[in-house]
């Protein structure tokens, strides 16, 4: 090979993107003079720019005569790429565009189980009636889930237990964990009057699955002072539903929250005792990163689950 002979350079596909629209452009309208119009630039600027991208792939890619433009043998495979492409990013790009109309994409939120059936299914099933473009998958967990780790959006907790750095916001009323047992647990071990007296009762226990513990049942004497208390039992479960079941069924006491039990309250199927120890807490809150860009589908969500009133 001759030391004279000239190796176009590396072509840069970001750094060209430009010049390969006018090529497209000249090609498809067969004028430099529809081209430039369509383009909204002069045609001596069009010109010079197919010229320096003919340079800088070592190729001749339109054929010019005094009435004519024609793409060349090359000229014509490449426009037969890019077309293409260029459909591809435009669809891409109006889909983007509708999505601010039409939302979509997929949430994932990380609760517990009664914070799924009380508050976030209630909620976002009509979300997705209305947009069949959004999907939301529900995690349980009665841990602490990293968001991050666990690659979920947001998280439900009390808005006591929401960590700093995080965005909170409430999506459902104030709560309080209540104590509560079977009418036939009572008469038989009778009815404690202080949280210490749990000591001596059958409770059944709540695990928690970030580290494995046992949850220590909370309760607050007049003065405002924390009495945690920790119980024991024969069955222990890490969802809480089972845990009120088994109360229901008169394996002992269970720490449930009031708005769970309500209905069973009601019936008489259960009966709540040291109802002067069981304060209230903030209720659930939707947390998520601060730094995260809500996308459209989240922004629904959002809107669905706010609290009002």
């Amino acid at each position: 090979m001759s030391n004279n002979t000239q190796i176009p350079a590396p072509f840069m596909i970001r750094e060209n993107i430009n010049d390969l629209i006018a090529f497209a452009a000249v090609a498809e309208e067969r004028s430099f003079t529809r081209a430039a119009a369509r383009l909204n630039v002069s045609q001596s600027a069009l010109s010079h720019t197919i010229k320096g991208l003919e340079q800088r792939l070592g190729l001749r890619l339109l054929t010019r005569t005094t009435r004519s433009v024609a793409p060349t043998i090359e000229g014509e495979d490449l426009l037969a790429t890019l077309n293409p492409c260029f459909e591809k990013i435009e669809n891409r790009l109006q889909a983007l565009n509708d999505a601010q109309d039409q939302p979509t994409g997929t949430v994932r939120i990380v609760a517990v189980e009664y914070a799924i059936e009380s508050i976030l299914w209630p909620k976002l099933s009509p979300v997705l009636k209305k947009y069949p473009s959004v999907n939301i998958e529900f995690v349980m967990d009665y841990g602490y889930t990293d968001l991050a780790a666990s690659q979920c959006d947001a998280g439900v907790r009390y808005g006591d237990q929401v960590s700093e750095g995080m965005i909170a916001m409430r999506i459902g009323p104030d709560e309080r964990m209540v104590c509560v047992g079977a009418p036939e647990y009572f008469k038989e071990m009778g009815t404690p009057k202080v949280p210490q007296d749990l000591s001596d009762h059958r409770c059944i226990n709540l695990r928690l699955s970030t580290h494995g513990a046992l949850y220590a049942w909370e309760f607050e004497d007049k003065d405002g002072n924390e009495i945690n208390v920790k119980v024991k039992g024969q069955a222990c479960f890490n969802t809480v539903n089972p845990v009120m079941q088994a109360a229901t069924d008169g394996h002992g006491l269970a720490l449930i929250p009031e708005r769970l039990a309500q209905s069973r309250l009601d019936s008489g199927a259960l009966q709540m005792c040291l109802g002067d120890y069981s304060p209230y807490f903030p209720g659930f809150h939707l947390y998520y990163p601060s730094r995260q860009r809500p996308s459209s589908a989240f922004s629904v969500v959002l809107e669905a689950l706010r609290e009002r009133g």
